[in-house]
């Protein structure tokens, strides 16, 4: 598993306008992307928040797909990093900036 220091979210590059980064929460179900950037914490709870999600593989290069939506308002989100897939808040995912992908962008190795 990868982690990453206390001091990790200060040091991840912040998404710009050139690379069209979206939230994670935007994107539609069944959709990829390639993580660009997680926003910076607004405060401890936030930073925490961040840190869980460098703990569990959204770090930037990484591909990601939106599996599942929840019921009423799409709360959790089902997303898949790597082989694991794990249920976001919508709050959460939102923290998460992406790069859509279509799928014929995505390599073969990326889709096993």
């Amino acid at each position: 598993m990868k982690t990453m220091d206390d001091g990790a979210a200060a040091r991840l590059h912040l998404p710009t306008q050139q690379n069209l980064s979206s939230r994670l929460d935007q994107l539609p179900r069944r959709a990829s992307g390639r993580v660009t950037g997680l926003l910076p914490a607004q405060d401890a709870q936030e930073h925490s928040m961040l840190l869980r999600l460098l703990e569990i593989g959204f770090l930037p290069g990484e591909t990601v797909q939106v599996v599942a939506r929840g019921g009423w308002g799409g709360d959790p989100i089902a997303v898949r990093v790597g082989q694991a897939t794990f249920a976001l808040r919508r709050q959460e995912a939102s923290m998460v900036q992406v790069q859509p992908l279509d799928d014929a962008s995505l390599s073969a190795k990326e889709l096993v």
